[in-house]
């Protein structure tokens, strides 16, 4: 069975993303940043606009203003002072002006829903290209950085005894969820690439024993809901990127409800 060329694109750019996302997403899970997953997420709409007013690539303009938004964030998390409620409104406010912004800009109509919702099956080759050289080099970036991003997260004062500078590898996880999220726009779209980060990871949870056991479970399921979500996706008519977080969804409820089950079962 031959693919046509546009599921064939789909399909490595989901993977791509699944790739770089799902290691990233288990420091998200383990540092209980969802709400950074989000506010980083939701500002890249801004980021859309800007890179329609000044006529640059869409992953430039993205990019940007998502890292912008994940220092600030960032800087707001280490004070600690009503972060979630400040976070809260700065996520939605950025996705807000985001959209208006949109409206501003001369000469452009687009369907807002490929951009929140995403829309795998229209990517090119080039995008393709760009969502591997970004997987790669956040892949890269993570498994250099593995031992002492895992120290800094499990525990900052261990890591300081050790010569590691905790605020460094915060800023490190910065950059590389920028890039993530920027990479995942057309993928997933805004309102959904914090689930691809979080649900993976949340899934594999209750099946690992080792943090690179989890690493490693999180990207095959992320993987296996890519390809579900398209399979599904092509079947039934439906959206692809909502499609593929349900079926992300599904392997989270069998995955936990499985962990459940064994958690209760009389030993033998």
């Amino acid at each position: 069975m031959t693919l046509d060329p546009f599921l064939m694109r789909a399909i490595l750019a989901g993977l791509g993303v699944a790739l770089a996302a799902a290691p990233l997403g288990c420091f998200v899970v383990w540092r209980r940043m969802a709400y950074f997953g989000d506010a980083t997420a939701h500002a890249a709409m801004l980021g859309i606009a800007l890179s329609l007013a000044l006529s640059v690539p869409l992953l430039a303009g993205t990019l940007a203003v998502a890292l912008t938004m994940a220092l600030a964030v960032s800087r707001l998390s280490g004070r600690g002072i009503a972060v979630d409620t400040l976070l809260g409104v700065m996520s939605h406010s950025a996705l807000a002006f985001g959209i208006v912004a949109i409206a501003f800009v001369p000469g452009v109509r687009l369907d807002l829903s490929a951009y929140l919702f995403g829309d795998i099956l229209a990517v090119r080759w080039v995008d393709v290209a760009l969502i591997w050289l970004g997987a790669a080099s956040v892949s890269a970036l993570v498994a250099w950085r593995w031992s002492a991003l895992l120290t800094a997260t499990l525990s900052p004062e261990l890591a300081q005894a050790s010569g590691i500078r905790p605020e460094r590898e915060r800023l490190i996880l910065t950059v590389a969820l920028a890039l993530v999220v920027a990479l995942a726009i057309k993928v997933v779209g805004v309102l959904l690439i914090a689930a691809l980060l979080i649900i993976p990871a949340a899934a594999a949870r209750p099946m690992a024993r080792t943090p690179e056991g989890m690493a490693a479970i999180a990207t095959a399921l992320a993987a296996a809901s890519v390809l579900a979500g398209i399979a599904l996706s092509f079947a039934a008519d439906t959206p692809t990127g909502p499609t593929i977080v349900c079926a992300a969804a599904l392997v989270f409820v069998l995955s936990n409800s499985a962990a459940a089950l064994l958690s209760r079962a009389p030993p033998r």
